[in-house]
């Protein structure tokens, strides 16, 4: 009887979202995290993105208890900021570090090096930064921007932290975020990104994160939404004339519509099971390239309740725990999906729409 009824209670809230069960979620996330998540320590700021942005998306960071205040002084202690002048000419990124132990110097032939700022790290502080409503002008942009263009390669990628690392469509993305909060591209350089881009579409109408590499779904979002901020989408869904001919724009599509799988469900890749991350992926894709209504909605959102679990939140495939990241993008997707009493997504930045602030 116990298992009967405990199966019953489980499936009673699968048939419908529930909102009240994730805005718990998000709280307790937002007061303590878990134990499992002290090796993503060194992520810290992106996991308070998840956190924050969550909560707005549910429409409840006004209601719960999140001192504003107290975020952005949090947030704005992670910012990098160069010594002096002549520091700004040395190549290093002054932008915001990902945790404390990403500020500690670490002794190299005993020279200390003090700057461990990331981009992926600056695109989650500033996403906060936007949610909460802080004033960028009080942010010192410019030196963000500057030092930024240091990270571009010749061939129009981005390393992610001065001091070398992968370089892929990822880190394109999180500059092109960057440039589009602060309205102010002199960050980077469009045009060679948009060409570095175009090289990582595949054969079969994707983007991989490098050039020949496998097409992967959120590498895909990352390319097509990098794409749309820069300004290479028009509102007609064609590629300007300046790409057209580089980039196969209805191989794109036919690649992501056949990415919904017979469960509902995106996947990432091929023959791979679906996931609820990339509802968001592959859902915010086919949104912005304006072919939203070529995807099985019901399905999707059928499948996305599979994954949602009695403790609030969302897990990476049925039946499984929740975790802090697929629970965000099975909130995201559900925005996507015009969900009653959610706050409507900007897919492009990955965050909820933010009402113009008064001037």
């Amino acid at each position: 009887m116990g298992s009967s009824d405990e199966d019953t209670d489980q499936s009673s809230i699968c048939d419908k979202f529930e909102r009240d069960r994730h805005v718990f979620f998000f709280q307790m996330m937002y007061q303590m995290l878990p134990t499992e998540y002290q090796g993503q320590e060194i992520n810290r700021l992106t996991l308070a993105y998840f956190v924050i942005s969550g909560l707005h998306l549910l429409g409840d960071l006004a209601c719960v208890s999140v001192d504003k205040e107290a975020v952005i002084e949090w947030v704005l202690s992670f910012q990098a900021h160069p010594q002096d002048k002549t520091a700004m000419s040395h190549g290093e990124f002054y932008g915001f570090c990902g945790s404390r132990t990403s500020q500690f110097p670490p002794i190299d032939n005993g020279v200390l090096s003090r700057n461990c700022s990331h981009l992926a790290s600056t695109y989650s502080a500033l996403s906060i930064l936007k949610i909460i409503g802080f004033d960028f002008s009080k942010l010192g942009a410019a030196t963000i921007l500057t030092s930024m263009k240091n990270l571009q390669q010749p061939d129009g990628s981005f390393m992610p932290i001065h001091i070398g690392a992968e370089m892929d469509v990822r880190f394109i993305y999180c500059a092109a975020a960057i440039c589009s909060m602060l309205n102010d591209w002199s960050g980077m350089d469009r045009q060679r990104a948009m060409e570095y881009i175009a090289k990582c579409q595949s054969y079969d109408g994707g983007f991989g994160l490098v050039p020949g590499s496998e097409s992967h779904g959120g590498a895909t979002y990352c390319a097509v939404a990098s794409l749309q901020l820069m300004g290479f989408i028009e509102d007609d869904f064609l590629l300007t004339t300046q790409s057209a001919s580089i980039i196969n724009f209805p191989l794109l599509l036919e690649w992501s519509l056949q990415r919904q799988s017979d469960d509902g469900g995106y996947q990432g890749r091929s023959n791979k099971d679906s996931d609820t991350c990339y509802a968001f992926w592959i859902g915010g894709t086919l949104k912005i390239l304006g072919a939203q209504e070529f995807m099985d909605r019901k399905a999707l959102h059928d499948f996305l309740l599979t994954c949602q679990t009695q403790y609030g939140g969302f897990s990476k495939f049925p039946s499984n725990l929740p975790d802090l990241y697929h629970s965000y993008y099975g909130i995201s997707a559900f925005s996507l999906l015009g969900e009653p009493g959610l706050t409507p997504l900007c897919v492009e930045l990955g965050i909820g729409d933010i009402a113009p602030q008064p001037q």
